[in-house]
């Protein structure tokens, strides 16, 4: 069984909504990241790159305390 990855979905999200309103991404909109990526219960290679691609795009003035060891707890925790 082939699982199918949701890169394309991550992208539509993240590009679309997260940044298109102020350039970062706060707990609820990182919270739909984690819940798009591991909707099939792994994060894979597509979805790693997507997310270390947005995560790149994060200006680190904008972004909260608690979101930014959130997003490093994920990226940990999924090796991303």
């Amino acid at each position: 069984m082939t699982l199918k990855s949701n890169c394309k979905e991550l992208t539509s999200y993240g590009f679309l909504v997260a940044f298109a309103n102020d350039e970062t991404i706060n707990k609820a909109e990182l919270h739909m990241l984690e819940r798009i990526a591991l909707g099939d219960g792994i994060v894979d290679d597509k979805e790693k790159q997507v997310l270390r691609n947005l995560f790149a795009r994060i200006n680190p003035e904008h972004l909260s305390k608690k979101v930014e060891a959130e997003i490093r707890r994920f990226r940990a925790d999924y090796d991303i």
